[in-house]
């Protein structure tokens, strides 16, 4: 166990194409797995431009830890190919309980997890 809460968490991190009529049955089979059992369900829309991912997208730590970044070449055409299959929530758009949208173009992992934390009361 884990928080402030005392309960088990678990992070999914996926492209969806936010505020798109069909975004939340994308997600749907994996929500379901989790409301069965009654889990408390966070939704966090991080927002960055393609300049600062594709940068991002070849750092050390990238590429240290995730194989499918090291072709960089390859990894920045996936990025750019996403871009246009996948799209941002317009601001305001998505109204719901649990849900924040963070730009987190110019902010830390640290500073980005405490804004969440901090958010949801984690």
């Amino acid at each position: 166990m884990h928080g402030a809460t005392g309960k088990y968490g678990l992070i999914m991190t996926g492209m969806v194409s936010m505020g798109s009529p069909d975004w939340e049955e994308t997600i749907r089979p994996y929500l379901n797995i989790f409301s069965k059992h009654n889990a408390e369900i966070y939704y966090v829309e991080l927002v960055a431009s393609q300049e600062v991912r594709l940068h991002r997208n070849a750092t050390e730590n990238r590429l240290q830890h995730k194989v499918s970044k090291r072709d960089i070449e390859k990894s920045n055409q996936r990025l750019m190919d996403a871009d246009t299959r996948y799209r941002y929530s317009d601001e305001g758009q998505i109204q719901m309980d649990n849900y924040i949208r963070i730009d987190n173009s110019a902010l830390s992992p640290s500073i980005v997890a405490e804004m969440i934390k901090n958010t949801f009361s984690l």
